[in-house]
C-alpha cells in the first residue's frame, strides 16, 4: 500500500467539478465505536461501482433505486449472488454537530431497502476489505486529477475513504482514510471561497468560514499521528489573509501562525513547509519595510529569516523547502525583492 499511499494529487478543475456534490463529513471516534449502533442488524458494506437495488433477487424485476460507489449499505440478507440490503443513495450525507459520529447520527433521508448483485460489494467482513476500499478510493482520487476522469471523482474517493474508517475502525489505514477524507473536503470548499470576491478581503473574518468539523475530528480521533499535524496545517488556510493590499500586519501575523505551528509540531509532516512558509514572509517584510524607510524593522526581519532558515538546515537538510528558503535569504541579503517587482 506504500506506492498508494503517496501517489495523491487533486487538481483545482476536479475539486471545482465537485463543488455542491459533497457535505460535510464527520469522522468516527475510536474510543466511542464499541458504543456505536448500527442502523440495521448485518455487517456495514458498500459498493465499488454503480449498482441497481431491484424490488426482488431478480434483474427481471421492478429497479427500486441506483447506489452510487462509496455510498453506505448494511446487508440484511443473502441469497445466492444477490443481497437485501438497506442503503443510503446519492442523496448527500449531512452531519448536524461537531459530536455526531458517523454510524447512529440522524440520517437526512431514509435508506431505500431493495436486492442487488453481489458483485463489487465489499462489506466489513472481507478478506482485506479495508485494503479494497482505500485501494478504490485512491484510484478515484487519480482520477480527479485527470482530465477525462469522472466528473464526480472527487466525490467518490471521499465516501470511499469514509467507508474505510466506519467499516474498518481497527485498520491501520484508518488514520490516512479519515485524513484523506477531511482534505478533500477541505479542498473542495477552499476552492469554492477563492472563488468569490470576498477571497480578496485582507481580513479572514470577511470571508465565509469554511467548515473545519472534518479536519478536527482527524486532530481529536487520530492524535500524535502525521495525519492529525496534516489536518492541524490546513486549519491555518482560514486563518490567512486574502489580499496583502501591500501592509505589513498580514505578513506578520501569518508568519506567526506558522512559527506557532512549528512549536506544536516540531516533526510533522508539514514542518518544514511551515517554516518555509515563515521565511517567506519574513522576507516579503523586508522589501515592505525598506519601501517604507524604516531600516530597523527590514533589519529585524532579515535577522528572524537567517534564524528561521538555520533551523531548516538543522532539521530538514535535505528538504526541497530548504533549498527554496534559501534562494530566498540569499535574495534579501543582495537586495533583490522578493515581494514586488524589481526596478533595477
Amino acid at each position: 500500500m506504500m506506492p498508494l499511499m503517496k501517489s495523491r494529487a487533486l487538481t483545482l478543475a476536479a475539486v471545482l467539478l465537485s463543488i455542491g456534490l459533497l457535505a460535510a463529513l464527520p469522522l468516527c471516534a475510536q474510543k466511542k465505536k464499541d458504543n456505536l449502533v448500527k442502523p440495521m442488524a448485518g455487517p456495514r458494506a458498500t459498493a465499488l461501482r454503480t449498482t441497481w437495488l431491484y424490488i426482488s433477487p431478480d434483474r427481471g424485476s421492478q429497479k427500486v433505486s441506483r447506489v452510487a460507489p462509496g455510498r453506505e449499505m448494511v446487508i440484511a440478507e443473502k441469497s445466492g449472488t444477490w443481497l437485501r440490503v438497506f442503503a443510503n443513495t446519492d442523496a448527500e450525507e449531512l452531519h448536524n454537530s461537531d459530536d455526531e459520529p458517523w454510524i447512529g447520527g440522524d440520517e437526512t433521508t431514509p435508506p431505500v431497502s431493495g436486492w442487488m448483485e453481489a458483485r463489487g460489494i465489499v462489506d466489513e467482513n472481507s478478506p482485506n476489505g479495508d485494503q479494497i476500499v482505500m485501494g478504490e478510493a485512491a484510484n478515484e482520487e487519480a482520477s480527479a486529477s485527470d482530465p477525462r476522469g469522472a466528473a464526480n471523482a472527487a466525490q467518490t474517493a471521499r465516501l470511499l475513504y469514509r467507508r474505510v474508517v466506519e467499516m474498518f475502525p481497527n485498520s491501520p489505514l484508518a488514520a490516512e482514510a479519515a485524513w484523506r477524507s477531511a482534505d478533500i473536503h477541505w479542498q473542495i470548499e477552499k476552492a469554492d471561497v477563492n472563488s468569490r470576491p470576498s477571497a480578496k478581503e485582507q481580513n479572514p473574518a470577511l470571508r465565509p468560514e469554511m467548515d473545519e468539523s472534518d479536519l478536527k475530528h482527524v486532530i481529536k480521533y487520530f492524535p500524535h499521528t502525521p495525519q492529525a499535524d496534516k489536518a492541524a496545517f490546513n486549519l491555518l488556510d482560514d486563518k490567512l489573509c486574502g489580499d496583502w493590499q501591500g501592509q505589513e500586519k498580514c505578513p506578520e501575523r501569518e508568519s506567526g501562525l506558522y512559527e506557532k505551528f512549528v512549536d506544536e509540531h516540531p516533526d510533522g509532516p508539514r514542518t518544514a513547509q511551515a517554516l518555509y512558509n515563515a521565511i517567506y514572509r519574513q522576507c516579503v517584510l523586508v522589501d515592505m519595510f525598506n519601501a517604507d524607510q524604516n531600516d530597523r524593522k527590514a533589519g529585524d526581519a532579515k535577522k528572524h529569516a537567517h534564524d528561521l532558515i538555520d533551523r531548516l538546515h538543522q532539521k530538514f537538510a535535505q528538504s526541497d523547502y530548504t533549498a527554496r528558503a534559501s534562494a530566498l535569504v540569499y535574495k534579501i541579503d543582495q537586495g533583490i525583492p522578493v515581494y514586488g517587482i524589481d526596478q533595477q
